[in-house]
């Protein structure tokens, strides 16, 4: 049973299909809003992966700075590299998770990975997360990652434990996705305030999926130094009131906010 959620208005900016025999088996889904400083970036370490059959989607989100003329360019620029390519721009700014909802709507393949467009892969993150998502019962995969920017650090360093997660998440929004377990749970729920990764992390528990941690670093998560200034206060009511949401969504979580 899938229950594949609602997709927002959405036109195509460009779209190229190779004449590749292999068809892609995982396609890289990149939201994008007002990023046109870091896109580049991210998307020439999505050309540089060891993993040959790939498709990318961009999903820009409303963007007002040149985030989606510097997307276009690039892949005019790259089409031949992946077996197909896309920019989706939605009508209006929907958020988050509807622009990952978008890219998952388009994935033809059977993973999808979730890259921000501001942060970086390196070159065998694809392949080692498409080794360790065999395992059938397996909904999800999450490298390693390295903090860089305006902290320093490793994230995704715990293993998957449903107990562990009803504590807290631990897990970054970074990973590759099974489509079939995205459809089954209806994909991302539309969280004002964040947390959408780990609501899903929580729903694909509930539907019997478990998540596979790759033990190694295999991408970069970029702190901005402006996002470190939120004050304190602000930020534990935020986090106080979307406890209060998920605990009613998933009434298993023992989040202590």
């Amino acid at each position: 049973m899938t229950m594949v959620p609602d997709i927002a208005p959405y036109s195509v900016i460009f779209a190229n299909k190779t004449k590749s025999v292999t068809p892609a088996q995982t396609t890289i889904i990149v939201p994008l809003y007002n990023y046109d400083h870091t896109i580049g970036l991210a998307l020439d370490s999505v050309f540089e992966q060891t993993a040959q059959a790939l498709s990318l989607v961009v999903v820009d989100d409303g963007s007002t700075d040149h985030s989606q003329d510097v997307c276009k360019q690039w892949m005019q620029q790259n089409a031949e590299r992946f077996v197909d390519v896309k920019l989706i721009a939605h009508d209006e700014n929907a958020g988050l998770s509807a622009a990952r909802n978008t890219g998952f709507h388009h994935c033809q393949s059977p993973f999808g990975f979730t890259l921000d467009a501001d942060n970086l892969l390196f070159p065998r993150c694809i392949a080692r997360c498409e080794q360790a998502l065999h395992d059938p019962k397996a909904g999800f995969a999450y490298p390693m990652l390295e903090v860089f920017g305006g902290d320093h650090g490793l994230l995704n360093t715990q293993l998957w434990s449903r107990s562990r997660l009803a504590r807290g998440n631990y897990i970054d929004a970074m990973a590759l996705i099974r489509k079939q377990a995205w459809a089954e749970v209806g994909g991302y729920a539309h969280l004002p305030d964040g947390w959408e990764d780990f609501d899903l992390w929580c729903s694909f528990a509930e539907a019997g999926w478990h998540g596979v941690r790759v033990p190694e670093i295999l991408a970069r998560y970029r702190v901005h130094p402006d996002s470190m200034l939120q004050s304190t206060t602000n930020r534990l009511a935020v986090l106080r009131k979307t406890a209060r949401k998920l605990k009613k969504r998933h009434n298993w979580l023992k989040l202590q906010h």
